[in-house]
């Protein structure tokens, strides 16, 4: 049983709204273990990963880090736990990604100092902190348990829980902690450069489910048919949580800017429809990025969806980057549309027999809306 202190503490963590997955190698491997073994965790843990060998830490990052113990490896990790928790967490949930490494006392004297660091990363901060213990003070269970009423701290921190109660450190030890906050712009800065993976607008009044029903597009400006189209997806698929998706990177323009990616926003809002702002335009990321999702797209799309001139003209690739998606859980329905001056639908459509049962109708009795955003914005003059 843990000390009264870091149970409450725990509990206050596990009764927040935040979920977190971390990343750890190191030390602070007993706050895995206050995390895990007090009830609630399943409301916080999406995942842990102790990547302890040196290939499990090149095998995390891609690539061998410029130094496996350092401050610039403990923010990276904290980031790629964040993406991480962003694309486990329930739709809308507040996201923590925990990164820690650390070089403590081993059987063997070391050379440097006793240290370690950690970084926590949430949407609008990035915290980081680097502590050097003072070396022969502690044992390496003892340095291990430090490290880890540290942690515990800081992921507290993070889930905006006092913390108070956690021992901290000695006067022999030295700390030094840094702090950024970001504003919306900044978060959306970075999604453009790639450094987040998405941002989620959960303005709709909906609960939540595992599974999300996904309407891309550019939606300059959204109109009546989008939301008609999302309304009869949602009655076909049943217990979803219906999103728009905007992506900010498009595969054949620049990106959208910070500002036009907030009036596009904005649209939704008034509207009470949760939208996501990712940085995927096309839709095999964006299957890995949601795996499970029903994607809603009109025959025009659905068209290029199989044409093989899109995969460098090899019908072999498209079949396989298809069936990846498939894979991944995920679906396609298929709304009606103008497709080269002529009404199309499903059965219109020439779906290879390998992918037939990934792609969904939906009839034209229940939606049909000729128009587009395109010719919106061709009436207003825009």
């Amino acid at each position: 049983m843990s000390e009264p202190c870091i149970r409450t503490v725990v509990e206050a963590i596990h009764s927040s709204p935040f979920q977190a997955v971390l990343y750890l190698a190191g030390g602070a491997s007993q706050a895995l273990g206050w995390l895990l073994s007090i009830p609630g965790a399943s409301n916080t843990v999406l995942e842990t990963l102790v990547p302890y060998s040196r290939m499990s830490m090149i095998q995390l990052f891609g690539k061998i880090p410029s130094q496996f113990c350092s401050q610039q490896t403990a923010e990276d990790m904290a980031l790629m736990a964040y993406n991480r928790a962003l694309k486990l967490s329930k739709p809308g949930s507040p996201v923590v990604g925990v990164g820690f490494t650390g070089s403590l006392a081993s059987s063997r004297p070391k050379q440097g100092e006793h240290r370690f660091y950690m970084s926590t990363r949430t949407a609008d901060r990035l915290w980081i902190s680097k502590v050097t213990l003072a070396k022969g003070l502690r044992s390496r269970e003892e340095e291990d348990k430090i490290s880890s009423h540290l942690l515990l701290k800081a992921i507290a921190n993070a889930c905006k829980v006092p913390a108070t109660s956690i021992p901290g450190l000695s006067e022999s030890d030295v700390s030094d902690e840094s702090e950024k906050q970001f504003n919306e712009d900044q978060e959306l800065e970075q999604l453009i450069n790639g450094q987040i993976c998405y941002k989620i607008y959960p303005f709709g009044s909906e609960i939540p489910a595992e599974r999300k029903i996904i309407l891309p597009g550019s939606f300059n400006p959204l109109h009546d048919g989008h939301l008609k189209l999302m309304e009869v997806a949602t009655c076909i698929c049943g217990d979803v949580y219906p999103c728009f998706e905007i992506s900010a990177v498009n595969a054949d323009k620049p990106p959208l800017s910070v500002s036009e990616i907030r009036d596009r926003v904005k649209q939704f809002e008034k509207v009470g429809k949760t939208v996501i702002i990712s940085n995927q335009p096309y839709f095999y990321k964006k299957a890995e990025l949601f795996p499970g999702s029903a994607f809603v797209i009109g025959a025009d799309t659905a068209v290029r969806l199989i044409n093989p001139k899109y995969y460098d003209g090899d019908y072999n690739k498209m079949l396989k980057i298809l069936i990846g998606c498939r894979d991944t859980g995920c679906t396609f329905l298929v709304g009606g549309r103008n497709v080269d001056g002529a009404f199309k639908v499903l059965d219109d459509l020439d779906i290879p027999e390998e992918l037939k049962d990934m792609f969904i109708s939906i009839p034209a009795e229940k939606f049909r809306m000729d128009i587009s955003s395109t010719e919106i914005r061709k009436r207003s003059g825009l």
